[in-house]
């Protein structure tokens, strides 16, 4: 897809120069960037909470699946595609969890060359993070050209599993314009339609994003603050 046309610039300048730029903005007038960012950052703290609060409702319902799944064999009736049902929900657990999990202290981090001493854990940690944004942005990226390339090839589930075709008319609304609302809505039917592969891509796609969006955030932070806005709990 080429993006000048829409944003005037190559998209690797918006993806990767743009970002970077903001980290030598905040590195050269700390000040002036922490009084800009700071209600930026209260308002990215609560999309991190969400999305743990997401991840978390996807994980209560592998646990449903499993309950109905068990109540099928018992009662003797049929719960086709359950598996791949499951499947998915394990997935956007995953993946909408990344960013929440990262501001935890979850995610797995060798710290042997951060502890040598202070100068140099404030260096190792910056030029860390910052390569870690930059390869967070690049799976964001061709995470999201995965849902379009699906999309565009109606790419389907192998499985037996199965979704409302208004509900995929639901979803493709919130990412098109208001004026082909009504148009999208009279073409879509009431039957079950075998699940295209783009929907449950969804949650990998949201999910690489916000995590790129929440290491440029603590870089950011990092470089302003002295400190990111990563908590490790300590196990004593």
């Amino acid at each position: 897809m080429d993006w000048k046309p829409f944003l005037g610039l190559p998209l690797w300048f918006w993806l990767f120069v743009l970002p970077s730029l903001l980290v030598v903005f905040c590195a050269t007038c700390k000040g002036v960037a922490g009084t800009l960012l700071k209600p930026v950052w209260a308002v990215l703290n609560k999309v991190y909470d969400l999305s743990g609060v997401i991840a978390a409702m996807f994980m209560v319902s592998i646990l449903a699946i499993i309950v109905v799944q068990m109540l099928a064999r018992w009662f003797e009736f049929k719960f086709p595609g359950s598996t791949d049902y499951a499947g998915y929900a394990m997935a956007a657990t995953s993946f909408f969890a990344l960013a929440h999990a990262l501001n935890r202290g979850a995610h797995i981090r060798v710290s042997i060359l951060l502890n040598l001493n202070h100068h140099t854990r404030f260096w190792l940690n910056a030029f860390a993070m910052f390569v870690a944004s930059l390869t967070a942005t690049y799976f964001a990226r061709f995470a999201i050209k995965t849902n379009l390339f699906s999309e565009m090839l109606n790419d389907r589930t192998q499985g037996l599993d199965q979704v409302p075709e208004q509900l995929l008319t639901v979803v493709k609304m919130i990412g098109s314009a208001p004026s082909k609302w009504s148009e999208m809505w009279a073409q879509s039917g009431t039957e079950w339609v075998y699940t295209p592969m783009w929907l449950p891509q969804l949650s990998m796609s949201i999910g690489s994003v916000l995590l790129a969006i929440a290491l440029w955030d603590n870089l950011t932070r990092l470089v302003v603050n002295g400190e990111s806005a990563i908590k490790v709990e300590k196990v004593e």
